[in-house]
């Protein structure tokens, strides 16, 4: 094609999306035919006003094997736009050390965000070929930066080096009780990785018999230190491991809607279950990994031989922090995960999420040799298309944005993931290899017996509970505890607020579920008069800042001291058990309080799926979804529910009042009854733990025979 023609192309392309994409042909051309004028075009397209042109000619500069761009991508380290150095800090990785590079990455380390993480995983990459320029680099660095959490990058990033010259420093920050302690735990993580230096042993052992933090983490490192233990291998079932490292999940799901721990926790719990049920499947392990403290994690290892659903704590050595801001976390990620899957024996990794779990992991699955199946969704495609059909993400500030919301890195680990899987999983979608293929850029009919589609599944036994005591409720029994609390709630509204039925939703206070966006079509609307509004979900206590985000936008336009009065109620998030019930209640109604045949409304920017949709299906709901991805596969528009538009309030507020209309006037249970009947036939967790079980069955038979045929051939 020509680097001016790809750059043509990149730069007349009509949605964002298709840009994307056509990026990977120009960085294509430009390493097919590098040179000065390859150099040249590219280094004019860095100056472009259009912000998606200049990210693509960074890395078009970076697929050039040429000493011209790749001083070109150095200098952009100093570059006075932030969304520049990043990606630059994310190329220049990917080519041959550069000395007068190695200050400006380790600059960037310490500074931290995402941005430091990606120089440290350049300088990680740059340390297997010259160890010796980054040790040195690290470590005068440390001289001169004194900031705890700084020196602590610096500490973590010299802990990558697989040198001896990075030990002595190690061992020194350690040791050093005038160090700030997050430094010196960073410096024994990191110890855990040298096993077999006696001065290492030694100083782990009695770091390890005092108390705190530091402690704790010494004892976790003597534990790396050890040889990994020996497991049976075939013949007695498979071992599962799954992960979602940005939510406490636990078997009695707990936490469930508040910070990250949305539907993904549920469900991991409730498939884990599934999956190791008495003659169900052939796994006989589940292992689920999650967020944890040091002594967490520590207690866990002794429990993840057994069979069953186990978990295991991955310790962060960091505070709760929402995903988006979590990916400085990927080296304690990393090893936490790998001292779970060594101790569990782990056979297949499963992968769902592009962030930094899935990244960790996938380094530890590729290091240990363990087959990856990777679900694979349009994520973040959907959001960048839904954003720009809104006209809130454009050219002149994708990169702006994508400083704050990582597109571009989510988009291409996307890629990687689902191009080095063992076998893909992927959710039902209408036009579903169109959209493989214009989205994410993957052809799944080319290599058909790699992919699976695979519905996501709910629990009945929980739906069919809830249900029981909201029908029982409703004809006059008393309330359960549960539906007790639903109805303080609701009795805190005004007088006149009472006996209208109720607009649910359940989910993250997050903007791509949408949760203002709902408020704001509901307020701004005829809805406002017709039903009250339930919005489940946030830790409205002590918010992160996604929450807040979501929070504010509420507040301005219905103020927390105005709420009785309009009919909202915001409690936050409550068990998974909870909110089935108060689900229930909205189909059932409330004496006194709540109308029956209220509606459930997903304001999702996108969703792949919708487990909290298929609850409110099973439970008798009529539902609002998004139009576009899993729900539109089994939400019949005008019958089961409407598929809008969720991004536009306008057309949002009339699909939500098109549900209350047609709920409203059902005479008898027929509606309801077809919708559970469509949950019940497709999408139960159980069935979709057998066709999981199938994929992870075969996944391991191939990766043994092959093994196998490796060890005859040898």
């Amino acid at each position: 094609m020509g680097i001016q023609t790809s750059l043509d192309a990149l730069r007349a392309a009509e949605h964002i999306v298709d840009a994307v994409h056509l990026a990977d042909e120009l960085a294509f051309e430009a390493s097919r035919d590098p040179g000065t004028r390859t150099v040249r075009v590219l280094r004019g397209a860095l100056e472009d006003g259009d912000q998606l042109v200049a990210i693509a000619a960074v890395h078009a500069l970076g697929a050039a094997a040429d000493e011209e761009a790749s001083r070109a991508v150095a200098a952009l380290l100093s570059d006075p736009r932030p969304f520049l150095r990043e990606h630059a800090a994310w190329v220049v990785g990917g080519g041959l050390p550069r000395p007068e590079a190695v200050a400006r990455l380790v600059a960037m380390t310490a500074d931290g965000g995402f941005a430091g993480m990606l120089a440290q995983r350049s300088l990680e990459q740059w340390a297997a070929h010259a160890p010796e320029p980054v040790a040195v680099g690290l470590e005068s660095a440390l001289v001169g930066v004194r900031e705890p959490a700084a020196r602590a990058r610096l500490v973590e990033t010299l802990g990558l080096v697989a040198h001896p010259l990075a030990v002595r420093p190690l061992l020194v920050v350690a040791d050093d009780p005038a160090e700030d302690e997050v430094a010196r735990v960073a410096a024994v993580a990191a110890l855990g990785e040298r096993p077999g230096v006696p001065a290492v042993l030694a100083l782990l052992d009695r770091l390890a018999a005092a108390p705190g933090h530091l402690g704790d983490v010494a004892r976790l490192a003597l534990l790396d230190t050890a040889p990994p233990p020996v497991h049976a291998g075939d013949g007695d079932g498979l071992t599962v491991g799954q992960l979602f490292l940005h939510a406490d999940v636990d078997a009695r799901l707990t936490a469930a809607g508040a910070g990250d721990n949305g539907g993904i926790a549920t469900l991991l719990v409730r498939l884990g279950d599934a999956l190791v049920a008495p003659s169900a499947t052939p796994v006989r392990r589940v292992v689920t990994m999650s967020r944890g403290s040091a002594v967490e994690a520590r207690a866990d290892l002794a429990g993840l031989g057994g069979d069953g659903h186990v978990y295991g704590r991955v310790p962060l050595l960091h505070d709760p922090v929402p995903s988006p801001s979590a990916w400085p976390l990927r080296v304690a990620a990393r090893r936490g995960i790998r001292r779970v899957v060594r101790a569990a024996g782990v056979d297949v990794l499963h992968l769902r999420m592009a962030d930094v779990g899935s990244l960790a992991a996938a380094d530890v699955a590729r290091a240990l040799d363990i087959p990856v199946v990777f679900t694979v969704a349009p994520d973040p495609h959907a959001v960048i298309h839904s954003l720009d059909l809104a006209g809130t993400l454009r050219r002149d500030n994708l990169g702006d944005v994508d400083a704050v919301e990582h597109f571009w890195f989510r988009a291409r680990l996307v890629q990687r993931l689902a191009a080095n899987a063992a076998h893909t999983v992927l959710f039902p979608r209408p036009a579903l290899r169109r959209d493989m293929r214009r989205l994410v850029g993957i052809d799944i009919a080319a290599r058909p017996e790699r992919h699976t589609v695979v519905p996501e599944g709910v629990d009945l036994g929980v739906v069919e509970r809830a249900v029981g005591e909201a029908v029982a409720h409703a004809g006059g029994a008393a309330p359960t505890p549960a539906l007790a609390e639903l109805r303080d709630l609701v009795g805190g509204l005004a007088p006149e607020r009472r006996g209208l039925p109720l607009v649910v939703s359940v989910g993250r206070l997050h903007r791509v579920k949408g949760m203002a966006t709902l408020v704001e079509a509901w307020a701004g609307s005829d809805l406002r008069g017709r039903a009250n509004l339930l919005v489940v979900g946030g830790d409205v206590a002590d918010p992160s800042a996604d929450e807040r985000e979501q929070l504010d936008r509420i507040a301005a336009v219905v103020p927390p001291g105005e709420r009785a009065a309009a009919g909202l109620l915001v409690p936050g998030h409550r068990p998974n058990d909870v909110v089935a019930r108060w689900v229930a209640a909205v189909r059932t109604g409330l004496p006194g309080l709540v109308a029956p045949q209220g509606v459930y409304a997903c304001a999702s920017l996108k969703e792949e799926f919708g487990i909290a949709l298929l609850e409110a299906m099973a439970s008798g709901l009529v539902v609002v979804a998004p139009d576009g991805g899993g729900p539109a596969t089994y939400v019949v528009e005008g019958v089961t529910g409407f598929l809008t538009a969720t991004w536009d309030r306008d057309r949002l507020a009339a699909a939500v009042g098109a549900a209350l209309t047609a709920s409203t006037a059902e005479t008898d249970g027929r509606r309801a009854a077809r919708s559970l009947r469509t949950v019940q036939r497709s999408f139960t967790v159980e069935r979709m733990a057998l066709a999981l079980a199938d994929v992870y069955g075969g996944v391991v038979d191939e990766e043994r025979a092959g093994r196998l045929a490796a060890g005859a051939t040898a």
